[in-house]
């Protein structure tokens, strides 16, 4: 919700795809309050039939897309001796797919149109080993953040960017039921000693999709207070062996 709405505080008009109508019906009544523009679009973009319809979608409601951010994704916990088939195609397909999909038929309106700007949202578990076990989603991320190298190479003689974002530990509603000293870990995990919010990454992707960016593609981004230059690897694996699920 972040993204778009402020992406719509400053000027763009959104279509919100999700499966979920509920929450999509919370960002449109958001976006409304703002006095920005949405619309909606219920479906599954794991399948390719669901991707295509989100691009033909927008262009019939505004007539080109000029900014798409691909921000979607379920969790997939295991090592690779614990998954099953049925997870890994599920993460696989939401997380990964879902973007090469989407961004198939996109990229042909956007070069109809002069170019554009792709924006991925992964994560700093596609970038190291995660802070919990979780093969598919860091499989899936770290599958995010090559296609973004390659896609930026591919389009951009077609002036269309593609930049990909790799969020930290966020403070988002899931992280409220963590303990005390599960939360304590996660702020001390980076350099700045705080967990990051939505809002964080919103600016972050405001900024990529900005003409301010206009010479930046084939970028990964972390916004993580510092995460990934913090030190050895050790430190995030005795972090976890200290983790407490609530």
């Amino acid at each position: 919700m972040a993204i778009a709405k402020l992406f719509a505080e400053n000027g763009a008009k959104i279509l919100i795809a999700d499966i979920d109508e509920k929450a999509a019906l919370i960002t449109q009544k958001t976006i409304n309050k703002l006095g920005g523009e949405s619309s909606i679009f219920i479906t599954d973009i794991a399948n390719e039939k669901g991707c295509r319809d989100i691009v033909e979608t927008t262009t019939n409601n505004y007539g080109t897309i000029d900014i798409l951010v691909n921000s979607v994704a379920i969790s997939g916990r295991g090592s690779v001796t614990e998954i099953t088939g049925q997870s890994w195609d599920r993460v696989i397909d939401v997380d990964l797919k879902s973007m090469a999909f989407i961004s198939k038929y996109a990229v042909p309106v956007m070069e109809k149109d002069g170019g554009g700007s792709i924006i991925n949202i992964s994560s700093v578990d596609g970038m190291r080993a995660g802070f919990t076990k979780n093969i598919p989603y860091t499989v899936a991320k770290g599958g995010m953040i090559a296609a973004t190298r390659a896609m930026a190479v591919h389009h951009g003689r077609q002036n269309i960017r593609v930049n990909c974002i790799a969020p930290g530990l966020l403070h988002a509603t899931m992280t409220d039921g963590y303990s005390k000293k599960n939360r304590v870990l996660r702020k001390n995990l980076a350099p700045l000693g705080t967990e990051g919010n939505a809002e964080d990454i919103a600016k972050a992707a405001l900024f990529l999709a900005s003409e301010e960016s206009r010479w930046i593609t084939g970028v990964l981004l972390p916004v993580d207070a510092g995460l990934m230059a913090a030190g050895p690897q050790s430190l995030l694996n005795n972090v976890m062996d200290d983790w407490e699920w609530s």
